[in-house]
Protein backbone atom coordinates (compact mmCIF):
# COMPACT_ATOMS: atom_id res chain seq x y z
CA UNK A 1 0.00 0.00 0.00
CA UNK A 2 1.57 3.09 -0.91
CA UNK A 3 1.90 6.27 1.64
CA UNK A 4 -0.68 8.19 0.65
CA UNK A 5 -3.54 5.62 0.51
CA UNK A 6 -2.17 4.74 3.91
CA UNK A 7 -2.45 8.42 5.03
CA UNK A 8 -5.99 8.62 3.77
CA UNK A 9 -6.98 5.41 5.28
CA UNK A 10 -5.34 6.63 8.57
CA UNK A 11 -7.21 9.91 8.67
CA UNK A 12 -10.56 8.12 7.76
CA UNK A 13 -10.57 5.93 10.76
CA UNK A 14 -9.50 9.23 13.01
CA UNK A 15 -12.82 10.97 11.24
CA UNK A 16 -14.94 7.84 12.37
CA UNK A 17 -13.53 7.53 15.90
CA UNK A 18 -13.96 11.67 16.22
CA UNK A 19 -17.63 10.89 14.98
CA UNK A 20 -18.22 7.73 17.48
CA UNK A 21 -16.39 9.79 20.31
CA UNK A 22 -18.29 13.21 19.52
CA UNK A 23 -21.59 11.28 19.42
CA UNK A 24 -20.90 9.64 23.33
CA UNK A 25 -19.78 12.72 24.41
CA UNK A 26 -23.29 14.85 23.59
CA UNK A 27 -24.56 13.21 26.60
CA UNK A 28 -21.77 13.78 29.05
CA UNK A 29 -22.49 17.98 29.65
CA UNK A 30 -21.54 19.40 32.56
CA UNK A 31 -23.51 23.26 32.61
CA UNK A 32 -24.95 24.14 29.31
CA UNK A 33 -22.53 22.46 26.78
CA UNK A 34 -21.13 19.12 26.08
CA UNK A 35 -17.61 18.15 27.02
CA UNK A 36 -15.68 17.15 24.14
CA UNK A 37 -13.56 14.06 24.27
CA UNK A 38 -12.43 13.77 20.66
CA UNK A 39 -9.58 16.40 20.81
CA UNK A 40 -7.11 13.17 21.59
CA UNK A 41 -7.65 11.74 17.82
CA UNK A 42 -7.04 14.83 16.91
CA UNK A 43 -3.99 15.08 18.15
CA UNK A 44 -2.96 11.75 17.41
CA UNK A 45 -4.23 12.47 13.74
CA UNK A 46 -2.88 15.89 13.60
CA UNK A 47 0.75 14.23 15.13
CA UNK A 48 0.70 11.07 12.75
CA UNK A 49 -0.26 12.79 8.78
CA UNK A 50 0.08 16.63 9.62
CA UNK A 51 -1.26 20.17 9.84
CA UNK A 52 -3.72 19.61 6.95
CA UNK A 53 -5.01 16.65 8.38
CA UNK A 54 -5.50 17.87 11.76
CA UNK A 55 -7.61 20.76 10.54
CA UNK A 56 -9.58 17.95 8.63
CA UNK A 57 -9.98 15.75 11.50
CA UNK A 58 -11.35 19.59 13.43
CA UNK A 59 -13.88 19.90 10.51
CA UNK A 60 -15.20 16.04 11.16
CA UNK A 61 -15.60 17.32 14.72
CA UNK A 62 -17.36 20.56 13.94
CA UNK A 63 -19.42 18.88 10.97
CA UNK A 64 -20.62 16.46 14.37
CA UNK A 65 -21.09 19.15 16.79
CA UNK A 66 -22.89 21.22 14.08
CA UNK A 67 -25.56 18.34 13.42
CA UNK A 68 -25.84 17.74 17.40
CA UNK A 69 -26.73 21.35 17.27
CA UNK A 70 -29.18 22.02 14.95
CA UNK A 71 -31.17 19.19 16.20
CA UNK A 72 -31.27 20.31 19.75
CA UNK A 73 -28.88 17.21 21.33
CA UNK A 74 -26.65 19.73 22.71
CA UNK A 75 -29.68 22.17 23.81
CA UNK A 76 -27.38 25.12 25.38
CA UNK A 77 -25.42 25.38 21.37
CA UNK A 78 -29.10 24.82 19.62
CA UNK A 79 -29.96 28.15 21.61
CA UNK A 80 -26.90 29.80 19.91
CA UNK A 81 -28.33 28.93 16.77
CA UNK A 82 -31.82 29.37 16.99
CA UNK A 83 -30.14 32.87 17.66
CA UNK A 84 -27.66 33.37 15.19
CA UNK A 85 -27.32 30.35 12.60
CA UNK A 86 -24.60 32.09 10.84
CA UNK A 87 -22.47 32.52 13.66
CA UNK A 88 -23.20 29.99 15.27
CA UNK A 89 -21.68 27.74 12.33
CA UNK A 90 -18.97 29.90 12.10
CA UNK A 91 -17.67 29.53 15.22
CA UNK A 92 -18.13 25.57 15.35
CA UNK A 93 -16.25 25.43 12.04
CA UNK A 94 -13.57 27.25 12.89
CA UNK A 95 -12.90 26.21 16.39
CA UNK A 96 -12.52 22.86 15.46
CA UNK A 97 -10.36 23.07 12.11
CA UNK A 98 -8.23 25.49 13.98
CA UNK A 99 -7.28 23.35 17.27
CA UNK A 100 -6.55 20.52 14.89
CA UNK A 101 -4.23 22.70 12.96
CA UNK A 102 -2.79 24.32 15.23
CA UNK A 103 -2.18 20.79 17.27
CA UNK A 104 -0.34 19.70 13.64
CA UNK A 105 2.03 22.46 13.65
CA UNK A 106 2.46 22.66 17.00
CA UNK A 107 3.31 18.95 16.89
CA UNK A 108 6.20 19.58 13.97
CA UNK A 109 7.55 22.44 15.75
CA UNK A 110 8.36 20.93 18.85
CA UNK A 111 8.88 17.23 17.88
CA UNK A 112 12.00 17.87 16.08
CA UNK A 113 13.50 18.08 19.21
CA UNK A 114 11.48 15.60 21.08
CA UNK A 115 8.33 13.59 20.51
CA UNK A 116 6.77 13.45 23.98
CA UNK A 117 7.47 17.38 24.31
CA UNK A 118 5.79 18.22 20.57
CA UNK A 119 3.45 15.30 22.15
CA UNK A 120 2.55 16.89 25.07
CA UNK A 121 2.65 20.84 23.93
CA UNK A 122 -0.12 19.66 21.00
CA UNK A 123 -1.92 17.81 23.56
CA UNK A 124 -2.20 21.46 25.49
CA UNK A 125 -2.82 23.81 22.52
CA UNK A 126 -5.59 21.68 20.90
CA UNK A 127 -7.95 21.98 23.97
CA UNK A 128 -6.57 26.04 24.29
CA UNK A 129 -7.84 27.00 20.93
CA UNK A 130 -10.69 25.34 20.94
CA UNK A 131 -12.08 26.43 24.61
CA UNK A 132 -10.35 30.37 23.98
CA UNK A 133 -12.26 30.59 20.43
CA UNK A 134 -15.09 29.31 22.14
CA UNK A 135 -15.15 31.78 25.00
CA UNK A 136 -14.66 34.33 23.04
CA UNK A 137 -17.28 33.95 20.61
CA UNK A 138 -19.44 33.99 23.73
CA UNK A 139 -18.11 36.93 25.34
CA UNK A 140 -18.53 39.02 21.80
CA UNK A 141 -20.94 37.14 19.72
CA UNK A 142 -23.35 35.73 22.56
CA UNK A 143 -23.06 38.45 25.43
CA UNK A 144 -26.48 38.21 25.98
CA UNK A 145 -27.04 34.53 26.56
CA UNK A 146 -23.54 34.90 28.39
CA UNK A 147 -25.20 37.03 31.30
CA UNK A 148 -28.88 34.80 31.06
CA UNK A 149 -26.49 31.51 31.67
CA UNK A 150 -24.69 33.67 34.81
CA UNK A 151 -27.61 34.05 36.59
CA UNK A 152 -26.14 36.97 38.71
CA UNK A 153 -22.66 35.97 38.89
CA UNK A 154 -20.33 38.17 36.83
CA UNK A 155 -19.80 37.50 33.05
CA UNK A 156 -16.58 36.91 33.00
CA UNK A 157 -16.59 34.64 36.70
CA UNK A 158 -19.06 32.61 34.44
CA UNK A 159 -17.29 32.44 31.45
CA UNK A 160 -13.80 31.45 32.89
CA UNK A 161 -15.26 29.65 35.60
CA UNK A 162 -18.74 28.21 35.24
CA UNK A 163 -19.13 28.14 31.54
CA UNK A 164 -15.74 26.70 30.12
CA UNK A 165 -13.58 25.97 33.29
CA UNK A 166 -14.27 22.48 34.32
CA UNK A 167 -14.84 21.73 30.89
CA UNK A 168 -11.86 22.96 29.44
CA UNK A 169 -9.91 21.02 32.64
CA UNK A 170 -11.22 17.86 31.81
CA UNK A 171 -9.91 18.27 28.18
CA UNK A 172 -6.92 19.21 29.06
CA UNK A 173 -6.17 16.49 31.44
CA UNK A 174 -7.53 13.96 29.40
CA UNK A 175 -5.24 14.65 26.85
CA UNK A 176 -2.22 15.49 29.26
CA UNK A 177 -2.35 12.21 30.98
CA UNK A 178 -3.13 10.42 27.24
CA UNK A 179 0.09 12.37 25.84
CA UNK A 180 2.64 9.20 26.40
CA UNK A 181 -0.32 6.60 24.99
CA UNK A 182 -0.23 9.07 21.79
CA UNK A 183 3.87 8.89 21.79
CA UNK A 184 3.45 5.10 21.68
CA UNK A 185 0.74 5.20 18.99
CA UNK A 186 2.87 7.50 17.15
CA UNK A 187 5.71 5.09 17.56
CA UNK A 188 4.28 2.31 16.36
CA UNK A 189 2.33 3.67 13.47
CA UNK A 190 5.70 5.02 12.28
CA UNK A 191 6.84 1.48 12.03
Amino acid sequence: MNSNAKRIAGVGIFAAIVVILQILATFIQIGPFAITLVLVPIVIGAALYGTAAGAMLGGVFGIVVLIMTISGADPGAHMLWVANPLATFLVIMLRGILAGAAAGAVFRIFSKKNTLVGVVCAAIVCPVVNTGLFLLAMYFIFPYFLELWAAGATTMYFLIIGLAGINFVIELVINIVLSPTIVRIIGIARK
